[in-house]
């Protein structure tokens, strides 16, 4: 079956609402007391407050210009980590970037490319 939503944990929904939606510039399709929802693509984001600050997984959000993707988001303010670096040359040569930056709660979060 495929995935249709992801659950983040957030400290601060006011907060995180704004970082998706101004920094990230993704979709947000509707909120509730405590929950906002956002358009991934085929799969939605959950962002749930708590109140706490959270240890998260990563998310890998997929970019098809993962240069322009890091630059927009520097332009915008984010941390990033690092420059986009290539992680993976398959043998049909299509090649896997990454490039990781940090959230509102400086938790990890990556784009991620495959360049053919």
């Amino acid at each position: 079956m495929p995935l249709s939503q992801v659950s983040r944990r957030v400290e601060n929904l006011d907060r995180a609402r704004a970082f998706w939606r101004d920094t990230l510039g993704m979709t947000e399709l509707y909120a509730f007391p405590g929950l906002a929802f956002f358009d991934l693509g085929p799969v939605r984001l959950m962002l749930r407050e708590t109140g706490n600050r959270e240890e998260a997984d990563i998310l890998y959000l997929a970019t098809p210009d993962i240069a322009a993707a890091h630059i927009a988001l520097n332009e915008r303010g984010a941390r990033t980590t690092g420059t986009p670096h290539m992680i993976h040359r398959h043998p049909d040569g299509a090649e896997e970037w990454m490039a990781f930056f940090k959230d509102d709660e400086d938790r990890d979060l990556a784009f991620h490319s495959v360049v053919r």
